[in-house]
């Protein structure tokens, strides 16, 4: 069966630098693309960017353009989230989701925490 487990959370400092884990348990082609998102009760949960597994292409949201960056690694059925330049307003509890297609994640981590101190 399909699982997503998330790592990597913890505290840093603003302008610091983490990297979540996504391990994506019994992978196939319903979980081709693999999203990354975040909330920080009371807001929305926000959408931060995917990865088409097959084609190693990624997209982002713009507000976290030009800092974050995905990627993955087939030997370990891995997607990462590279946080670079992290700010307070990063905060969040990550979570990846993934699905056969953008917008269709038809299976979600429990996620991890991040909090950046200003």
């Amino acid at each position: 069966q399909v699982q997503l487990v998330e790592s990597g959370g913890g505290l840093v400092q603003a302008g610091g630098t983490l990297r979540l884990s996504c391990v994506v348990s019994g992978r196939t082609s319903s979980t081709r693309f693999v999203a990354w998102y975040r909330q920080a009760p009371p807001k929305e949960r926000e959408y931060v960017g995917v990865i088409d597994w097959e084609i190693q292409t990624a997209y982002y949201s713009n507000s976290v353009k030009g800092r974050f960056v995905i990627s993955r690694d087939g030997a370990t059925d891995t997607v990462y989230l590279l946080m670079n330049q992290l700010k307070p307003e990063d905060t969040a509890l990550y979570s990846c989701a993934a699905g056969p297609g953008i917008g269709a994640y038809n299976y979600w981590g429990h996620g991890t925490q991040v909090s950046v101190s200003s």
